[in-house]
């Protein structure tokens, strides 16, 4: 059987770090990049002795997720230990939440080729992370750096609802900007604050019970994502067409080869001798606290889209790319309460200030220039005082200096000439010296028109107003 009549079947669990200063249980940084081993202290390096200390705010983080993904937050949850030995875990165990989460049973709403796509969430937990072991090849030594060890994560778990490789980058996008929008995650993959291991297995179409699954490991990119999971899909069938087994096993995606292999067979529940942790008492999440965070929630970048697309009349492809970042979205907002030609405003942004933004550096919440300048130098545009491309330039100004888009063009000479007078006599001018092109016009060689203009616009050093220009030209051209 080929590949097409097999289903893939997939769920994703996901690892956010939480923005916090400070670790899940004791005070340490967070801080990425540190020098190795600089961000610890007795408790997170389990020495013993030490009693952990709950980060409240991790916890209002916890609730802010399950409810911006429809989860039920439960009044009570209770904390586990999840006993494994290896070189970066050292306390000999993580602390994590096992059969009572905080939160449950949510949805995350994707878009796929045949439409929306609701996709169960299952679980939303609490934990601490791991170090990070470094392995040297040349020196033929591993070494290991504890900065990360007690970083507080959320693990949300969905359920084998994804049918694709594209499917599960859309729903990893998703998640991603919803927890960007919410705060409570920097979305970043490189630096491992956002990862993914993804459960995959495969069924032949139309049959109701899934395959044997496969756990892929901590792999940091949409990209690699994708081709990891479509690498795994292939193999499972590959074995099942060969008349072998899948076997239930954890395995690592190799970026350089585009393949997966074998790290370890997979562990069940029990292999990790789970039991409540017994320094830290059952957290119990109050109906003030559920109301205070739920008050405080943002609008969500799904809901943000729809309601680009409706009340400034976008393009779904510009909405998406507005909404892509809340700080953009609440910065074309802004400028767009002094200037309501919302299709020209956005046709700025996506162009010049994403433009600027990309090749000079910088962001949103750094701009030089106020939301009333970015206004202002649009409507000076708008109204003929400058050409579009003397407002590029002086936008470009802006960007660089904060200086008032007035001054700019005061210092620069690029205001607009919109004289009537000075630009007939101009365009007289140039007519008289070319009489031989005008009779040709008249005679019927209406694409020399354009020469007309080149003309007018050269001899006025680009200052002349196009619509006068040409409104003078037509009617000296007798049209």
């Amino acid at each position: 059987m080929p590949l097409s009549d097999f289903q893939p079947v997939i769920g994703l669990e996901v690892h956010a770090q939480l923005l916090t200063n400070s670790k899940i249980f004791c005070a340490c940084s967070t801080e990425f990049g540190a020098a190795p081993n600089h961000n610890t202290c007795p408790v997170c390096l389990g020495l013993p002795g030490v009693l952990p200390v709950l980060n409240a705010r991790v916890v209002e983080f916890a609730i802010r997720a399950g409810l911006a993904l429809e989860c039920t937050v439960k009044k009570t949850s209770v904390w586990s230990r999840k006993n494994y030995f290896y070189p970066d875990l050292p306390k000999g165990y993580q602390v994590t939440q096992y059969d009572q989460p905080i939160c449950e049973h949510g949805k995350l709403s994707i878009d796929t080729p045949e439409g929306e796509k609701v996709v169960r969430i299952l679980r939303i937990h609490m934990e601490e992370d791991a170090g990070k072991s470094v392995h040297d090849a040349s020196a033929k030594e591993s070494l290991v750096d504890l900065n990360r060890a007690g970083v507080p994560l959320l693990e949300i778990v969905s359920e084998p609802d994804l049918r694709s490789a594209d499917e599960a980058v859309e729903y990893l996008k998703a998640l991603r900007d919803v927890l960007v929008y919410l705060g409570v995650n920097d979305g970043n993959l490189e630096e491992g604050s956002f990862r993914c291991d993804a459960n995959v297995s495969v069924m032949r179409k139309g049959a109701t019970v899934y395959g044997q699954r496969v756990e892929l490991k901590n792999i940091n990119s949409f990209r690699f994502i994708k081709q990891a999971i479509e690498y795994e899909v292939a193999r499972q069938v590959d074995v099942l067409e060969s008349g072998g087994k899948v076997d239930q096993e954890t395995r690592l995606f190799d970026a350089n080869r585009g393949e997966t292999r074998s790290m370890r067979s997979k562990e069940e529940a029990h292999d990790y001798r789970y039991f409540p942790e017994p320094d830290l008492p059952p957290l119990h999440v109050t109906d003030a606290q559920l109301d205070e965070v739920a008050q405080s929630l943002p609008e969500l970048p799904r809901a943000k889209l729809t309601r680009f697309t409706s009340q400034y009349g976008l393009p779904e492809y510009d909405a998406r790319i507005l909404c892509a970042e809340r700080p953009l979205a609440d910065y074309f907002e802004a400028v767009a309460q002094h200037f309501k030609d919302y299709k020209k405003l956005a046709n700025w942004f996506l162009g010049e200030l994403l433009r600027l933004l990309k090749d000079e550096g910088g962001s949103i919440t750094t701009l030089r220039f106020t939301t009333v300048q970015f206004a202002n130098l649009l409507g000076a545009v708008e109204q003929g005082k400058i050409s579009a491309n003397a407002g590029k330039d002086v936008f470009g100004e802006m960007f660089r200096t904060g200086k008032e888009p007035e001054a700019i063009i005061a210092e620069k000479g690029l205001a607009q000439v919109s004289d009537v007078g000075a630009i007939e006599a101009v365009v007289d001018e140039v007519l008289g010296k070319n009489a031989g092109e005008v009779e040709k016009y008249k005679a019927g060689k209406k694409q020399i028109y354009g020469f007309f203009v080149g003309q007018v616009m050269k001899a006025m050093k680009g200052k002349g107003n196009p619509a006068l220009v040409n409104e003078l030209l037509k009617k000296k051209l007798g049209e």
